[in-house]
């Protein structure tokens, strides 16, 4: 048990986290381009400047790929600090990250937010 704690904290040590949050944010962007592409379609038939309205399926696409967006710049930032501060420094990025987690997964148990759990974890134990 004290090895596998050990490795734990090993691993978490790493400068890995911003990477795999920029690869979150890649697949998310991704997803939202397959998954919305019907959305997509309307939004540049409307001419894309207030094209959302109050149509609820765009504000969800537009939301979905402004959202990966969001997470890659989180993730920038993630690999840069990592790299240059001391573990201190992350935590709070580390304790943010675990609610919005756990706020996705309460809300939407069968959706990505469970692949922002290791790095947001690995933080706390940096």
């Amino acid at each position: 048990m004290h090895s596998l704690l050990g490795s734990l904290f090993t691993l978490a040590a790493r400068p890995w986290k911003g990477r795999w949050l920029l690869a979150v944010a890649l697949l998310h962007t991704l997803a939202a381009a397959v998954l919305f592409a019907p959305q997509w379609q309307i939004l540049w038939q409307r001419g894309v400047f207030n094209a959302v309205a109050d149509d609820m399926d765009l504000g969800a696409a537009v939301w979905f790929l402004l959202f990966g967006a969001v997470l890659a710049l989180l993730a920038w930032e993630v690999t840069a600090l990592e790299r240059s501060q001391p573990a201190v420094a992350l935590r709070p990025m580390g304790w943010c990250l675990l609610a919005l987690v756990l706020a996705g997964v309460v809300l939407m148990p069968v959706s990505g937010f469970w692949l922002v759990l290791p790095p947001a974890l690995a933080l706390l134990l940096r």
